[in-house]
């Protein structure tokens, strides 16, 4: 994770855009007397969407926790894909 200036992020947009979406790295820009931000790729900003929403709910939380308990218990059940 990189943590820049907003002057470092303001100079350097371009390479600071590519480091984010080309190496999927966080960057936290660190506003002087205010709150910092943070700016990730936009796969990122979805995935962690999807994710807090599959979470809301307390029984689909529960279900995918069952699940991977079950998992980590050896009781997965492995399958081959269809193409």
């Amino acid at each position: 994770m990189q943590v820049l200036s907003l002057t470092e992020a303001r100079n350097n947009i371009k390479a600071m855009f590519d480091s984010v979406y080309l190496d999927n790295e966080e960057v936290v820009i660190h506003r002087k007397g205010k709150e910092s931000v943070v700016v990730i790729s936009l796969d990122d900003y979805n995935t962690l969407r999807e994710t807090n929403y599959l979470l809301r709910s307390p029984v689909n939380r529960q279900n995918l926790l069952d699940s991977l308990a079950e998992l980590r218990a050896g009781k997965g059940i492995e399958r081959d894909l269809l193409e």
